[in-house]
């Protein structure tokens, strides 16, 4: 229970951590829900996957394409979401495949 409390305080962390450094970076990495998913089914093709609860004020949503692109966001309940990585790839099978799952 304690490494699940951990890991949604580091989650929690590191979505704050990206809506401050948002300003900073090249393009925005935060904004509107409505938009962000928007863009990512437009411009990507990528459909939401998986959610999980972070706490009661916001949640973790996998985005995910035929092609295997996939994007993570945080959400909160304020209707924000910001970007926290993105990339190729995705399988859904592939934990199966490796040693020790």
């Amino acid at each position: 229970m304690k490494t699940r409390q951990t890991l949604i305080a580091a989650i929690t962390s590191l979505a704050a951590i990206a809506a401050a450094a948002a300003p900073a970076m090249a393009g925005p990495t935060c904004g509107e829900r409505t938009d962000i998913v928007r863009k990512l089914s437009h411009d990507f093709k990528e459909a939401p996957q998986s959610v999980g609860m972070v706490n009661n004020q916001a949640v973790i949503e996998v985005f995910v394409s035929e092609k295997g692109s996939w994007t993570i966001i945080a959400s909160g309940t304020d209707g924000k979401s910001c970007v926290l990585s993105a990339g190729d790839g995705w399988q859904t099978d592939a934990l199966a495949g490796l040693p020790g799952a």
